[in-house]
């Protein structure tokens, strides 16, 4: 499957620009199932000092999105349609994991979740989302 071909390039360091940007890193990938790591840090702080929320949210999607992708058939890519985030606590330095789930992965729309802990393991955000799969002309060049 080409999606999960890039994953392993990306697993083995070929890194997409926004996780370079954020600083975030794959640790594992399966089909409906990834897991980000971040150290977060005062490059990702708002003007309060604390984590900004948009980096929560970058997080949080790359690992709803990614483990949306592992499930893609050859010919199909997908966009997202929602995203929710919950802010749980606040982070001014932490290490974070971001896991991604498939919930339920139906012809076009696909139920997606990521939880954000600390190294600690403690819940910092909680996200859902939705994607749609794209096929045929709608999938080109997505």
């Amino acid at each position: 499957m080409e999606t999960l071909a890039i994953f392993e390039r990306w697993h083995g360091g070929e890194i997409p620009p926004i996780a370079k940007l954020i600083g975030f890193r794959l640790l594992r990938f399966e089909p409906g199932h990834v897991v980000f790591e971040l150290d977060a840090g005062p490059q990702h702080a708002n003007p309060m000092g604390t984590l900004h929320g948009g980096i929560l949210c970058d997080l949080g999607d790359a690992a709803m999105g990614t483990a949306t992708a592992t499930t893609l058939r050859e010919g199909e890519t997908f966009t997202t349609l929602e995203l929710k985030i919950n802010f749980v606590k606040p982070v001014w330095t932490a290490r974070l994991n971001a896991v991604g789930r498939v919930l339920r992965r139906g012809r076009t729309i696909v139920l997606t979740e990521s939880e954000i802990t600390d190294e600690g393991g403690s819940l910092v955000a909680k996200l859902s989302g939705s994607c749609m799969i794209l096929r045929g002309a709608d999938a080109v060049e997505r």
